[in-house]
């Protein structure tokens, strides 16, 4: 989900709770740590802006305080609630096909030298340990101040996370001694010629298999065991 239809989304929710003019918004996703939605002001008039052309959101009427601009509060109409509860459900209930920038970067792995991709997951590692680190601290600060419906999100961050920081720990060892390696330049040249050398464990026996270069036609896979 792009991150402007995650802003407007974001907007809907809180024009559940009450009318509320955009500065308003930005302050309570601050406070909220609604970092996604967390962009310039003009990136939520855009959304607000956005929702109000589409019938999800209306003016609600006029404020201005002091000598400060005139503001507009917006309500969210029920077109608007429909379309954000059955939007949220949805996002709940059904696993997504977005593939992050770094699921992308790890389906390329090959095309980097053994050595540089060991040391790109390794400090990829140390950065993880760092937001795992920061994530524990906003929870132990946050609980018992904000109910836990408001930390859900970074539960799921700090579970995310850390799970993260295994695979990639463990991809890393793999790729550092040798478990797990390739030829970028044979790749490059051939892809036909990358051979997957089986690690220890279950890649032994029956099952491991061997991308091999074939003389007598285009490169095949090989069964071992």
């Amino acid at each position: 989900m792009a991150a402007d239809d995650l802003t407007a989304l974001t907007v809907l929710a809180l024009l559940t709770e009450k009318p509320c003019h955009p500065y308003e918004m930005q302050m309570l996703i601050r406070q909220r740590r609604k970092d996604y939605a967390a962009g310039s002001p003009r990136t939520l008039y855009r959304a607000v802006a956005r929702l109000e052309r589409d019938g999800l959101v209306e003016a609600a009427g006029t404020s201005r305080a002091g000598n400060r601009p005139e503001r507009t509060a917006y309500q969210i109409t029920p077109r608007g609630s429909e379309h954000f509860h059955s939007e949220l459900g949805d996002l709940l209930a059904v696993p997504r096909q977005d593939v992050p920038a770094f699921t992308a970067a790890v389906g390329l792995l090959a095309h980097l030298a053994p050595r540089a991709a060991a040391q790109a997951l390794q400090t990829r590692a140390v950065l993880l340990e760092g937001q795992i680190a920061d994530l524990e601290v906003q929870l132990r600060g946050m609980c018992g101040k904000l109910h836990r419906l408001l930390l859900l999100e970074l539960e799921y961050l700090l579970a995310i996370r850390r799970a993260e920081l295994a695979w990639v720990t463990a991809l890393a060892a793999d790729v550092a001694n040798g478990t797990l390696g390739w030829d970028p330049d044979a790749i490059r040249s051939d892809p036909g010629s990358l051979v997957v050398s089986p690690g220890p464990g279950p890649a032994e026996g029956p099952a491991a298999i061997r991308v091999v270069k074939d003389t007598q036609g285009p490169a095949r896979q090989r069964r071992h065991g």
